[in-house]
């Protein structure tokens, strides 16, 4: 019989818990991700603004708890978490970030040829070769985060200490 604490209310297996040397090796990814973001100057601010979109268009409650308190603590504001949602809509957004974003939903709709194309075309304008590609491996590792998430039903609980 499974180990209780790897079972979700739902009944859901933490897939996270049930291999977790597969989730390390996605963890180690998801790391390797945010350096090669660094190192190719994208900040912390973009990496979670990319992590939040994706996760919002995945519908992954999880994650987004998770990175709207991370991109709380690297310095974005609640004005622009809150409407990152219509990120197109505003002057909220650097054109770095909205490439990023850009490159993020066309990266999570992969089916899209035209939104692929066209992401990449205003990259291309004001992102690096590098910057594009680490955005591109930072909406990959968070969309598979989403699936895990989703498919174990992580709980978003009450937090005391927000």
């Amino acid at each position: 019989m499974s180990d209780p604490t790897h079972i979700s209310p739902s009944r859901r297996i933490f897939i996270d818990k049930q291999s977790p040397k597969a989730f390390q090796t996605l963890v180690q990814v998801s790391e390797a991700a945010r350096t090669a973001a660094s190192e190719a100057g994208l900040d912390r601010t973009t990496v979670e603004l990319i992590n939040l979109r994706v996760s919002q268009l995945n519908g992954c409650a999880y994650c987004l708890d998770v990175h709207t308190r991370a991109a709380l603590r690297a310095g974005d504001s609640p004005r622009r978490l809150g409407i990152l949602s219509a990120w197109r809509d505003t002057g909220l957004f650097t054109a770095p970030e909205r490439a990023a974003l850009d490159l993020a939903e066309a990266t999570t709709d992969p089916v899209n040829a035209a939104a692929q194309e066209s992401a990449y075309e205003a990259a291309r304008k004001v992102l690096s070769e590098d910057q594009i590609s680490a955005a591109i491996w930072v909406a990959v590792t968070i969309n598979a985060f989403n699936r895990v998430s989703i498919m174990s039903k992580h709980p978003v609980t009450h937090l005391h200490d927000q």
